[in-house]
């Protein structure tokens, strides 16, 4: 007889686990299915580990700069094995670290492929074999892969995705990012800084073009300020592979091509959704180009079955997973009777970015072009980071944070934000968007002195012609 759960999560990544834990919470009994390691993409593959590389990257960056700081750092150089072995390390710890949350929870897990064969029973096949466990409700969360270009199949050699990338068997010399989305980026400014010549080549008229165009624009000086070449309005028409390198021909804006050698290539242009193969056709369920459509609270077009993280709708980041985790596990506890849960519908205009390039960036709500498109009247303040006192004692003084208020109402549309620290700081904002602030409440907070937080105050000052320190 089929195991009987209340509720059979299917993937255990940051969305995954995390809906498994707060089902359990809520007296559920609950399941989780995972094919390859716990914890998902993200801290095995993603998010943490990359932050460990770039985090190596970012002390190796400041120890060729210790004579800016007073300090003398000689014959200083990196070790790539080194540098892995750390990234891979902290990736364990935090596999084995939801491995207990899964025991002190009381989770189930079955380790194995996983495949729907109704709304509410899932086909597991591992190493022990074939079972077949059911519930009340499922939740996919089967996450996403990196996307492949035609002509640039990855092999692991020559052509990466960002996996390969984290993992290198031989140290780049030339290296080619195609996208400069957040993970190509991030490759590149590590890359960069343990040094490789590094290109980036995209395909629109900026880099990072999800962002604010004024941040788009800082940052592609800096870069190339640090030595990179940064090629927009551009593509990859050919990539040639050979055991000592890759030829790619690249048009540039003008139309022309040129062909350039390199060493290795990083392709970064977006992510798959890993819904084929399990079962999703043959329930009906309803989806576009392998992303499944739900409501604000997790729910399919299918009874019983809910889905959440990079199988839906973006933006296609972990903390938006887990955020629609929560909601659905509070959704489907409501739906079993429980009264003392109050699920809320996933708000997406306030969730947060975070790019952890060198210089970071971090913004929320939307973009100046974006409000005025919406039909806002605006009022913007910007305040540089040359301006803070904590920036320049740091030696961090590039960067600036913009702000974007709806001038009728003051409500808080945007921020966004480049320089050091900003992904820890963008969290201000989105909790004041989150309550719905204003210009006032804003304007009203103390900052503390010496931070550079005092740049986010500055910034809404600047919106209503009242920053203090420019």
């Amino acid at each position: 007889m089929a195991d009987q759960y209340d509720v059979i999560v299917l993937g255990s990544g940051p969305g995954g686990y995390v809906a498994a834990i707060r089902c359990a919470q809520l007296g559920l009994k609950t399941a989780i299915v995972e094919r390859e390691l716990l914890g998902g993409i993200c801290l095995n593959w993603g998010c943490i580990p990359t932050k460990a590389l770039l985090r190596s990257a970012e002390v190796f960056h400041q120890m060729k700069h210790a004579a800016a700081y007073g300090l003398a750092a000689d014959n200083i150089r990196a070790d790539i094995d080194a540098v892995v072995k750390r990234s891979r390390g902290v990736a364990k710890q935090l596999n084995q670290g939801v491995t207990h949350l899964m025991k002190k929870n009381k989770i189930t897990v079955h380790m194995g492929n996983g495949v729907l064969k109704s709304a509410t029973s899932v086909e597991v096949t591992g190493d022990k074999g074939t079972e077949t466990i059911s519930a009340r409700h499922v939740i996919v969360a089967t996450g996403a892969r990196a996307r492949d270009l035609p002509f640039a199949k990855a092999d692991g050699e020559r052509i990466w995705t960002y996996r390969h990338a984290m993992t290198p068997k031989e140290m780049p010399t030339k290296l080619l990012v195609i996208g400069s989305g957040a993970i190509g980026i991030e490759f590149a400014s590590f890359y960069n800084d343990m040094g490789a010549e590094v290109t980036v080549v995209e395909m629109l008229d900026r880099v990072v073009p999800v962002e604010d165009a004024d941040v788009s624009a800082f940052l592609e000086k800096a870069l190339k300020k640090q030595g990179m070449t940064i090629l927009t309005g551009a593509g990859v028409e050919s990539i040639a592979t050979s055991p000592s390198g890759v030829k790619a021909k690249i048009k540039g804006k003008d139309g022309t091509v040129t062909e350039g050698d390199f060493s290795h290539v990083i392709v970064a242009v977006g992510i798959a959704p890993n819904t084929e193969s399990i079962g999703l056709e043959a329930l009906g369920v309803k989806s576009e180009r392998g992303i499944i459509a739900i409501d604000d609270y997790g729910r399919t077009n299918v009874k019983s079955l809910w889905a959440i993280g990079d199988v839906t709708p973006g933006p296609w980041l972990a903390h938006k997973a887990s955020h629609e985790g929560v909601i659905a596990a509070e959704s489907i506890a409501a739906e079993l009777g429980n009264k003392d849960v109050h699920p809320h519908a996933m708000d997406r205009a306030n969730i947060p970015g975070c790019t952890y390039c060198h210089p970071q960036i971090a913004s929320v709500g939307m973009t100046e072009a974006k409000a005025k498109e919406a039909g806002h009247e605006v009022k913007v303040g910007m305040f540089p980071f040359i301006g803070n006192g904590k920036a320049i004692a740091l030696g961090e003084s590039e960067g600036f944070v913009k702000t974007v208020f709806d001038a009728a109402t003051g409500e808080l549309l945007g921020a966004h934000m480049i320089g050091a620290e900003v992904t820890e700081m963008i969290q201000g904002f989105v909790v004041g968007k989150t309550l719905e602030t204003t210009e006032a409440e804003l304007i009203q907070t103390v900052f503390p002195h010496p931070t550079i937080s005092e740049a986010m105050h500055e910034s809404v000052l600047s919106a209503y012609g009242r920053a203090l320190h420019i």
